[in-house]
């Protein structure tokens, strides 16, 4: 029986880590996997030894401040390694982590594979090399990754994007108004704020008072926010509070909830590229410490923010970026989309031609097997 061991920082990773265990469990039956994750891998059957709503951080100062608390959790999860022995350990985006985890596993002979690898394209090659100097594969999910890492010496695969087998919807349009109580015949607002505790205290305040200025031009409107499962509801409510709005909170079938929205105010993450394969029109925000911003400005090397932009190497989607986040501008922004025709079908074709780029389906099922190959070939695992 083979041993899976998985490292994951935030929602989104979680969201990647239950598709892949799934997948696994789909073809090896009993397999065992255990790691560092949330709900969702727990709910897809891993045994989840650290939950990652006790984590929670972003950013350069912020990782900062909680380094004690980090390097206790790697020499933890080290020591996991040592008496659940894994067959490889499979690492997913939460870069900073898991490639400090990925190098205890090799100093212990265990081989790492890097899932969702760090956006080299974005924050230069220096990080290619280290990855590939550390772990044993690297599946690429976006075809411009390969060369990249190839140059950098990675043993890498591209197996498409995980999110064109993740992203379904379960039910007809009319169902999924009739089940979140939405009504037909108004705008439907997501608010997307995030899965970090950092995000929510950042961005939400901001969001919700571009709600009202949204609602002052478009008083139809209905507005929604999926709470992510790493945050606490009753925080959201109590910022809800502060303002005059009326925002229904989601918990589940998120997808649902997208495929009906006319448009959303998202931060910029994960979720960008998911609204954007249901083609939802979306208002990218991003909004950081101000020392983190600025050490982010001479590091990153691309001129977009957000993931639709930098697949379609154009700005298809609006960015609002650190001192330019207000309600004011977010409201300039979504306004049209709601109100002109013209706007929001040009932005639903250029998110139809930008998913075309994201490849075939079948990327979760292609990462289980080569987790698998990886976790049976002679550098680890049981024979």
């Amino acid at each position: 029986m083979s041993k899976i061991m998985i490292s994951v920082g935030e929602a989104s990773g979680d969201l990647h880590g239950a598709s892949v265990a799934r997948a696994l469990k789909a073809i090896q039956p009993d397999i065992e996997i255990f790691g560092m994750g949330g709900q969702g891998m727990r709910a897809a059957g891993v045994d989840i030894v650290y939950d990652i709503a006790e984590l929670g951080v972003i950013g350069f100062v912020e990782i900062i401040k909680n380094l004690p608390k980090l390097f206790r959790l790697r020499d933890t999860l080290g020591e996991l390694m040592d008496t659940r022995r894994p067959d490889v350990l499979v690492i997913i985006d939460y870069h900073g982590f898991n490639i400090r985890l990925a190098k205890i596993a090799k100093s212990k002979g265990i081989p790492v594979i890097s899932y969702i690898c760090p956006k080299v394209w974005a924050w230069g090659r220096g990080r290619a090399k280290e990855v590939a100097e550390t772990v044993e594969k690297v599946a690429a999910i976006f075809p411009f990754e390969v060369d990249v890492y190839s140059e950098a010496g990675a043993n890498v695969t591209f197996v498409g994007h995980p999110l064109l087998d993740i992203v379904k919807t379960t039910m007809s349009r009319a169902q999924a108004y009739d089940h979140f109580g939405a009504s037909p015949e108004r705008p439907l607002v997501l608010l997307l704020p995030g899965s970090r505790t950092q995000e929510i205290i950042n961005l939400l305040p901001v969001m919700l008072e571009a709600a009202v200025k949204i609602r002052e031009k478009v008083p139809t409107c209905q507005f929604f926010l999926p709470v992510a499962s790493t945050i606490s509801r009753e925080m959201i409510q109590d910022i809800l509070s502060n303002y005059n709005i009326t925002v229904v909170l989601t918990e589940d079938d998120t997808y649902d909830l997208m495929n009906i929205a006319h448009m959303a105010v998202a931060a910029s993450g994960t979720v960008t590229l998911e609204a954007a394969i249901l083609n939802l029109p979306t208002v990218v925000i991003y909004k950081m410490a101000a020392l983190t911003y600025l050490i982010g400005k001479m590091i990153i090397k691309i001129p977009y923010i957000s993931l639709p932009n930098i697949i379609a190497d154009r700005k298809i989607v609006p960015e609002l970026v650190q001192y330019a986040v207000n309600a004011e501008n977010i409201a300039k922004e979504a306004v049209p989309i709601l109100t002109q025709p013209n706007v929001r079908s040009t932005m639903l074709n250029d998110l139809t031609q930008m998913c075309q780029k994201l490849g075939p389906t079948g990327a979760v099922e292609r990462v289980a097997r080569e987790i698998l190959a990886v976790a049976h070939s002679p550098v680890g695992g049981k024979k």
